[in-house]
C-alpha cells in the first residue's frame, strides 16, 4: 500500500507498507488514529492515537477553510485511502500523494505552545 509519510522536521516522503495493523503501528510508533482533514473525505491522516500523551514532537497543524490553526499533529504520520464503500484502509493516488507533498511541504517549528 502506497502512504505518504510526514515526520516532523522533514520532507514528506512516499513508502510501500504491508497495510495491515501492524505495519500501520510501526510508522506512527503506536495505537492509530485516523482523523481526516481534508476536503477529499477518501483521504485520512493516520497518526498516534496517543502521541500528545506521550509528550511526541510537534509535527504539522491542521488550519480551517480560513486558514486558522485548529490542531497540531504530533510525532509521525501518514496519508492513505479511506473509501466509503471499504472497511478497509488503500493505497493512495498519485494526485493524493502530490495533494501531500505540498501541503505538508513546509517544515513547522512551533514555540509557545501551551
Amino acid at each position: 500500500m502506497k502512504i505518504l509519510v510526514v515526520e516532523p522536521l522533514a520532507a514528506p516522503y512516499e513508502k510501500e507498507i504491508e497495510g495491515g495493523l501492524e505495519s500501520m503501528q510501526a510508522v506512527v510508533g503506536g495505537y492509530i488514529q485516523a482523523i481526516y482533514p481534508f476536503e477529499d473525505d477518501e483521504l485520512a491522516l493516520i497518526c498516534n492515537e496517543e502521541g500528545k500523551l506521550l509528550g511526541l514532537p510537534f509535527n504539522r497543524a491542521l488550519v480551517d477553510g480560513d486558514g486558522r490553526v485548529y490542531d497540531v499533529v504530533v510525532g509521525p504520520f501518514f496519508l492513505c485511502r479511506a473509501p466509503a464503500d471499504s472497511e478497509d484502509f488503500e493505497g493512495l493516488t498519485e494526485e493524493q500523494v502530490e495533494f501531500g507533498r505540498e501541503r505538508f511541504k513546509r517544515l513547522e517549528v512551533f514555540t509557545g505552545l501551551l
